[in-house]
């Protein structure tokens, strides 16, 4: 019984060690993927590159997906949807550049991956997605991860979140024909708006508009993306 005991502490030792080895190699690819998918195309802000640093985006792609979860590729999360490609992700969050305590609203949770990059930069952050099974999967995701104050919902994003409006920033993870006018409504002066604008048929452009203090808008239309499309009633 005695021997029985030892062997059982040494496999729990092993595994232990085993595991500590995984979440080491994931870390290191982790870091890989910042490095060089990201920093070598030019993003620098070094909130977002920590954000991106922390999240474990393993844990937000399927099981099947796993090995890939540091691929330079957007991965499919099922019913149709992706998880969207890191350097996209870093792209978009650096381009909005929240600050702490900022308010920001994602159209699009899918996983919930980029509402966990958000969360690593503000504390207030609000989420909606159109898709039931994946609101509630990625809604129980965040909590296990440790991001619960992350406050989601299932609706339609084209119509934004009035109840919780002004945002200081709203990212669109899915592709509109037109920027949706309840999101502009939603926007506080001052504030930045990142959308992918154009046809899942045609071109797609990632755009930036930005609403000056006197609610004046004006967009900037950044670089070629492929998004899946916003859908709704509208």
């Amino acid at each position: 019984m005695r021997f029985a005991r030892y062997g059982l502490a040494a496999i729990g030792l092993i595994a232990r060690a085993a595991a500590a080895d995984a979440q080491a190699a994931l870390e290191r690819e982790r870091r890989s993927m910042v490095e060089r998918q990201i920093v070598e195309r030019g993003v620098r802000d070094s909130a977002t590159l920590r954000a991106m640093r922390t999240v474990p985006r393993h844990e937000f792609v399927p099981a099947q997906f796993r090995g890939a979860a540091y691929a330079d590729s957007p991965l499919p999360i099922g019913f149709g949807q992706t998880i969207s490609q890191p350097y996209i992700v870093a792209y978009m969050t650096a381009l909005l550049g929240p600050a702490p305590g900022a308010r920001v609203l994602e159209i699009g949770t899918g996983s919930g991956y980029q509402a966990a990059v958000l969360a690593e930069l503000t504390d207030d952050v609000a989420t909606i997605e159109i898709i039931g099974e994946l609101a509630t999967s990625a809604q129980e995701r965040l909590r296990r991860l440790g991001y619960g104050r992350v406050r989601t919902r299932h609706a339609d994003g084209f119509y934004g979140w009035p109840e919780a409006a002004p945002f200081d920033a709203i990212i669109v993870t899915a592709a509109a024909g037109f920027i949706p006018p309840p999101l502009v409504e939603q926007l506080r002066p001052g504030g930045r708006m990142v959308i992918p604008v154009g046809s899942i048929y045609g071109a797609q452009f990632l755009v930036l508009v930005e609403k000056a203090v006197d609610g004046s808008l004006s967009t900037r239309t950044l670089l070629p993306v492929r998004f899946v499309p916003l859908t709704g009633d509208h």
